[in-house]
């Protein structure tokens, strides 16, 4: 037996021609923890093919797949001051951002967009929970307020998809104001007559609940997504009882009058195209990506008869 023919030779050649395996091949469901091929995911938009659990996903994502062929116009938002209460906990705050930055490749943690969804011209702003849990901060007090104003100017409705842990507490009261903010940003649309519709995704939580996220003209959510103010566990914790099952979630909202639908996300699109032309009086979306017919002059009818 020649072991360098044998044993070594494959070893060699089994170690040079070795390919490595991408890590973000494969995404774990964290509802029933299956392994799913990223390709599938992404082709799902982000929801579970076993169990059907909504994972979160990208504000470009979520606009990518909603928009008319992907194609939309990001909105610029005002700067706000960068760490006004130079704030300091474990890390610095602007080392928490660079941080975010670099992971999400996100400036902040909201997106506002304008573009058209089936046919529909509509402006959308939407919150990245991958980007300090969404919090809300001045940057989006003042995304909001810009799409609030850019829905106006164009005079189209306004989407707004909520995905927040509450205010950003590294930014203390100045986090809080935009709470009665972004209040008057929606009074404005109110008051110039354009629909507001909220689309609450997992999690909703805190400020964010307690503000914009509940002021919808119409309210959606995604399935079980989770909606509140304080959390379960500080609830059970403070009036030391077993909360109901599901409580807090989107279906028990739904159940009790505080959401008017709750929608896949796949749905969405259709839902939302539906809903805005009938808010708005236009007529009905035509299937497929085609304007729709042009009606017969009565000159015609009578020809034909």
């Amino acid at each position: 037996m020649n072991w360098i023919t044998n044993y070594v030779r494959p070893r060699i050649n089994s170690i040079f021609s070795r390919r490595e395996m991408p890590e973000n091949l494969w995404t774990k469901c964290d509802s029933c923890g299956t392994m799913l091929f990223h390709r599938e995911v992404t082709d799902n938009l982000g929801v579970c093919t076993n169990c059907t659990h909504h994972m979160n996903i990208t504000p470009r994502a979520r606009f990518t797949a909603l928009f008319d062929g992907g194609i939309f116009s990001e909105i610029d938002v005002p700067e706000p001051t960068q760490d006004p209460l130079h704030f300091r906990d474990q890390k610095k705050y602007p080392d928490r951002m660079r941080a975010a930055q670099r992971t999400t490749g996100e400036k902040e943690a909201m997106l506002v967009a304008a573009g058209e969804i089936g046919r529909t011209p509509v402006v959308c702003a939407a919150q990245d929970f991958s980007f300090m849990g969404g919090s809300m901060g001045m940057y989006v007090g003042n995304a909001i307020i810009k799409a609030a104003q850019e829905a106006k100017r164009l005079k189209r409705p306004l989407i707004l998809f909520s995905a927040a842990g509450g205010a950003r507490m590294q930014e203390g009261i100045l986090s809080l104001m935009q709470m009665p903010r972004t209040t008057v940003a929606i009074q404005m649309l109110r008051e110039a007559g354009l629909p507001y519709i909220v689309v609450l995704t997992h999690p909703t939580t805190g400020g964010v609940t307690a503000s914009y996220a509940m002021l919808g003209d119409v309210q959606i959510a995604e399935p079980n997504a989770l909606i509140c103010f304080a959390g379960p566990r500080v609830i059970e914790q403070t009036i030391r009882e077993k909360l109901p099952e599901g409580f807090q979630r989107a279906e028990y909202l739904l159940e009790h009058g505080m959401l008017d639908r709750v929608t896949d996300r796949r749905k969405m699109r259709e839902e939302l195209t539906t809903i805005v032309r009938m808010l708005t009086g236009m007529p009905p979306a035509v299937a497929g990506d085609l304007p729709p017919p042009e009606p017969l002059p009565d000159t015609a009818v009578a020809d034909d008869k």
